[in-house]
């Protein structure tokens, strides 16, 4: 099927352009949230006659959204998740998770708006594209940790390039191991 895009489209076209699409793709997605026309001589028109104010109202979204994307750059999101012993998450974290994160640090982004090309399925840090228009986008960095001891812990090890946080796990492991010994100890010296 061949369409009018109303909008840039990221893989698909720019505004104006007549593509072909498949046929659902157009009738579930395009259509209905008004980024494209069937290609017909009589939208052809339309479109033309409407060129200059949409091209106007894209320039407006699109200069709102740098002004976002300015505010929301270099944004550092934590999200706690419980992990296996090796750093598996029991699930993983979409792109949903991300949104509300974003929420919750006080800006206003949709499931949709986060390119999340596969799910987080690991602790650590990653970089996440946030796409605030189709021409802007800003990178968000999420950190996915046990708590947020750890993810203190993480982020200092990162910030002096050191592999600590292995060391800090096997300290907290003999740590825990002392500790399991002395309530033994006391156990038996009070039985």
């Amino acid at each position: 099927m061949d369409v009018i895009l109303l909008e840039r489209i990221e893989k698909l076209g720019q505004m104006g352009d007549t593509v072909k699409v498949k046929p659902g793709f157009a009738r579930n997605y395009l259509l209905p949230q008004k980024k494209a026309l069937r290609a017909t001589k009589e939208n052809q028109i339309r479109f033309e006659s409407q060129r200059v104010q949409l091209e106007a109202q894209n320039l407006q979204r699109r200069e709102e959204a740098q002004a976002v994307a300015v505010k929301l750059d270099g944004l550092a999101i934590l999200i706690i998740r419980q992990a296996g012993e090796g750093g598996m998450l029991y699930g993983s974290v979409s792109g949903r998770d991300v949104a509300d994160a974003v929420k919750e640090a006080g800006f206003t982004v949709e499931r949709r708006q986060v390119a999340l090309d596969h799910p987080i399925k690991s602790l650590g840090s990653s970089q996440v594209r946030v796409s605030l228009h189709p021409e802007v986008s800003v990178l968000v960095k999420v950190t996915v940790a046990r708590s947020q001891e750890e993810a203190e812990r993480a982020a200092r090890a990162a910030s002096t390039n050191v592999e600590a946080p292995a060391e800090d796990e096997e300290e907290v492991v003999d740590a825990v191991q002392t500790d399991d010994a002395e309530v033994e100890a006391e156990a038996e010296t009070e039985a």
